[in-house]
């Protein structure tokens, strides 16, 4: 709930219909920190593909803020007694982690690299670890949305701070705001939820379709650990379907739209173009304890800029791909969970081909996570017993991890490659 002397605003969504906005979100929103996920596609070079596939960061955001605030509001709902008895939450305190939430959701982005995840391999590392996405978001909201966030009069009425927001972003957040982190960052988050029901809806697939008003209307905090002393985001027993329905959403979005033959090709020239194109083949260092370039150069960097560059004939060979569309073709392929026999088959045909294999991939991916992170489910019986998801659905317990790897040739080395695999096989 937004103060009173707050402006409501709407903003239509080909997915949700309408999207609400306050003053305080609208002015965030118009910060060109934010204003530049408009030249951040969600998909990258996906659009080579599924020609729809179009979308940007900038919608996204919108959209999982919105998805953010119902699972907030419903969790509110079902767990009434827990919030207020147990844990103390007055109804102030509800209303202002409500915005809390709105701003982490709205914000959860801003620090993307242009093409999305496409380019994250390109950042630059700290202490040893390559940084992410999640915690370029959390500096920008530290060093460039600050002043939006902490100099409006709500800051002080609610206590919501910059800090706050890129702490919860960050999953650092301590006391009891922490209980919102799974809207955030989760197996039932709010980003999860959004794109892959916007990705589906853009692409013009059915893959990543499932019943997420059942899921949120399921929602509930539920006691975990052995002394029922935890508190975590789960899903009463009639939203299991559901839950089962997101992740199977995931695994089949991954397989047939993220890593489509096609878009992972247009992914791997990207990545070379970015190497010639960036200085020392990185995104510029981030901020992250003292001494390092301030954001505004990072903030520079986005799909037109690339797209720009590559029409100037920057990006060497890998940037004339992508302009002339002359991409990698895969030329061989592992089943989905290769087998000893299907990796030495893999290496056999590697070896046959030479130098013709332009680029080799492992689409290393687990679709769930399993033990303290398994989706709880509280039984509607009276002890409400809580069990994991994986307890209750065959289908999630039986997915196994994705290691699919593909071998790519130039196109005009194409029939010869395959020529060469169909004698290595016999």
């Amino acid at each position: 709930m937004a103060a009173n002397h707050e402006r409501k605003y709407v903003i239509r969504c080909p997915l949700h219909g309408f999207v609400t906005l306050w003053d305080w979100e609208r002015e965030i929103i118009n910060q060109p920190a934010f204003q530049r996920l408009r030249r951040i596609r969600q998909l990258a070079w996906t659009d080579q593909v599924y020609p729809g596939a179009m979308h940007t960061r900038f919608e996204h955001s919108l959209g999982v803020m919105h998805v953010a605030n119902a699972m907030f509001d419903r969790l509110v709902q079902n767990s009434k007694t827990l919030l207020n008895d147990e844990l103390g939450f007055s109804q102030d305190a509800i209303n202002n982690d409500r915005r809390l939430v709105r701003l982490a959701a709205l914000l959860h982005d801003v620090g993307h690299s242009p093409f999305s995840h496409a380019s994250e391999e390109l950042f630059p590392k700290h202490d040893g670890q390559q940084l992410e996405h999640e915690e370029y978001s959390a500096e920008i909201v530290r060093r460039k949305i600050n002043e939006v966030i902490d100099g409006h009069v709500d800051s002080e009425n609610t206590g919501i701070t910059a800090e706050k927001v890129a702490s919860l972003l960050e999953g650092s957040t301590v006391g009891r705001s922490s209980i919102w982190r799974d809207i955030i960052t989760g197996q039932l988050d709010a980003d999860r939820t959004d794109y892959l029901l916007r990705d589906s809806l853009h692409s013009g697939v059915d893959y990543g379709r499932f019943d997420w008003r059942r899921l949120i209307d399921c929602l509930s905090f539920v006691r975990t650990g052995e002394e029922g002393t935890g508190t975590r985001i789960g899903l009463s027993q009639g939203g299991f379907h559901a839950a089962e329905g997101l992740v199977l959403a995931r695994y089949f979005m991954f397989t047939q739209v993220y890593f489509h033959k096609t878009r992972v090709a247009f992914d791997c020239h990207l990545k070379g173009a970015l190497k010639e194109i960036l200085p020392d083949g990185k995104f510029p260092k981030f901020q992250i304890e003292g001494e390092i370039d301030h954001p505004d150069e990072y903030l520079k960097w986005d799909d037109w800029r690339v797209l720009g560059l590559l029409s100037q004939g920057e990006g060497g060979e890998h940037g004339r791909r992508l302009c002339e569309r002359d991409h990698y073709r895969m030329v061989y392929e592992t089943p989905e969970t290769p087998t000893d026999d299907d990796k030495k088959r893999l290496e056999a045909v590697k070896n046959a081909l030479g130098n013709k294999v332009r680029h080799e991939v492992s689409l290393g991916k687990a679709w769930y996570k399993f033990a303290s992170d398994d989706i709880p489910i509280c039984s509607e019986n009276p002890e409400g017993i809580v069990r994991p998801l994986s307890e209750h659905s065959a289908a999630v317990k039986g997915i196994q991890k994705t290691d699919k790897m593909m071998l790519y040739c130039l196109d005009e080395e194409k029939v010869e490659a395959k020529q060469i695999i169909n004698t290595t096989e016999g």
